[in-house]
């Protein structure tokens, strides 16, 4: 009965079956989706700051929600970092069929959500101010950017509740209706930034007001998802409470993932701090780029995201022999895909970068960055990808330490020592390039130290238990 009701809820939803068939055409199937959501998202992003930038009669209201990215990212990470525990454990228990548990992690998911929204009400209201003091933002910007993070805060219940709902998805092959939705939300964004700002001239408020709407209707859409369905990852409004073990569970898993986003946060901060040490018009260069990287970037997250959802479910399953291979299928989707994207970037960097400055010395300095950052940026693709294989185990801590010593530590001991002697754009990039490679590596080490103590295949497990 139990997998009967797992077959026809595979075979009338969305979802995909991880654990049996071909990898790599349902590999594909999956990231797909994940790759327009991520550049979805960047496009909807861009559009509330060229709305404000553009239509907003005071221009110290770009500034304002310009300064504000590093300080919602460093404090939210932390809480969104628990979803990667939510679609750890509900993979691995959908690949195990065990509708017991997925029950009990869904429901505390939810009820998890909505609570740490509610806290980081709270944070955004009263510590938006000093925290802002502490990054130095300057005084005709500081109250507009205190009035954004606060109507920006207090959506983060259902910001929380979209994506630990959308992890839940995601754990069990849906990685289409999130899209449908987020594209349906983004569409409101956009329409209310419009709207707001040039018929009420809201300024900072109206974009704010804006990003909240759209984040209660992809949560409305996502929990209604949950409570109609008949899988067993279903949602049972009455039911909602936190069970104690679960919660552990997935902070094991989640936390490690939101300290290591929130590390990256802080060191970034530090690495732009060296690049405002050059001229404004290097600035201007290195932020259009990174502006470019970033449709690389989320591209390339939806295989590291794969990863993770693939290997969960087949541990769940017990079908280890096919870790190696999503693993390899993986490394090598998202090796093509930073190749060929960094490298069509590249190839038409000057007229991309027109389209944020067309001053032929911003494009230079871009083009720059492009090339010793946006080229090999597959290898970054690489390490993500391989921390997603071993979160999908369930090792969390290992891979954020490696992480953290290998990408941020590494970058800020480069700065205080080889930067410091050699004063060169250059020789900034050139750090993200070696620590990539040198975190790619010890993560696969890693790897294989995790699957050795693993059995090499399925019939081991049978093996086992008869010995």
């Amino acid at each position: 009965m139990f997998e009967k009701l797992f077959k026809t809820s595979r075979h009338r939803s969305h979802e995909i079956d991880m654990t049996n068939g071909p990898l790599l055409g349902k590999i594909i199937r999956f990231a797909i989706p994940l790759m327009l959501s991520g550049m979805l998202q960047l496009f909807f992003n861009a559009a509330d700051i060229v709305v404000v930038g553009q239509f907003a009669k005071d221009h110290t209201a770009l500034a304002a929600v310009g300064s504000t990215g590093a300080l919602i990212n460093l404090i939210v990470n932390v809480f969104i970092g628990l979803s990667v525990g939510t679609n750890v454990l509900v993979a691995r228990y959908y690949g195990a069929q065990d509708r017991k548990n997925i029950y009990e992690t869904v429901h505390t998911s939810v009820s998890i959500s909505v609570i740490f929204g509610v806290i980081l009400i709270f944070i955004g209201i009263f510590l938006a101010r000093p925290l802002l003091n502490i990054m130095d933002t300057p005084s005709d910007v500081i109250d507009q950017s205190v009035l954004y993070v606060q109507i920006y805060f207090s959506g983060m219940p259902f910001m929380m509740l979209y994506n630990f709902g959308a992890a839940v998805l995601r754990a069990v092959g849906d990685t289409k209706r999130p899209l449908y939705y987020l594209s349906f939300a983004g569409v409101i964004n956009v329409g209310l930034n419009l709207f707001l700002v040039i018929c009420f001239d809201m300024g900072v408020a109206g974009v704010a007001i804006a990003t909240v709407a759209s984040q209660v209707v992809a949560s409305i859409l996502v929990l209604m998802c949950l409570v109609k369905t008949n899988a067993p990852y279903k949602v049972y409004l009455k039911e909602l409470k936190v069970y104690k073990d679960k919660l552990i569970e997935m902070a094991k898993i989640g936390l490690p993932a939101g300290m290591q986003g929130a590390v990256f946060s802080i060191s970034n901060v530090l690495i732009q701090s060296s690049i405002n040490s050059f001229e404004s018009v290097a600035m201007a260069g290195n932020t259009a780029a990174g502006n470019l990287e970033g449709f690389v970037y989320n591209a390339m997250n939806s295989f590291h995201q794969t990863a993770l959802s693939f290997t969960g479910q087949n541990m769940g399953a017990r079908k280890y022999s096919r870790i190696n291979k999503i693993l390899g299928l993986c490394v090598a989707c998202v090796a093509v895909t930073g190749i060929v994207m960094g490298g069509l970037e590249f190839l038409f960097a000057p007229q991309l970068l027109s389209i944020y400055n067309s001053d032929p010395e911003v494009i230079s300095y871009g083009i720059t960055r492009l090339m010793y950052i946006g080229l090999p940026y597959f290898i970054c693709g690489i390490m993500d990808v391989m921390v997603g294989s071993l979160r999908g185990m369930g090792c969390s801590i290992m891979p954020m330490i490696v992480s953290l010593t290998g990408a941020c530590g590494f970058r800020v001991l480069w700065i205080y020592t080889v930067f410091q002697m050699y004063h060169t754009l250059e020789i900034l990039y050139i750090s993200y390039v070696i620590s990539w490679t040198l975190t790619a590596a010890v993560h696969f080490i890693c790897f294989l130290f995790v699957r050795k103590n693993l059995p090499k295949n399925d019939g081991e497990i049978l093996k086992r238990r008869r010995a």
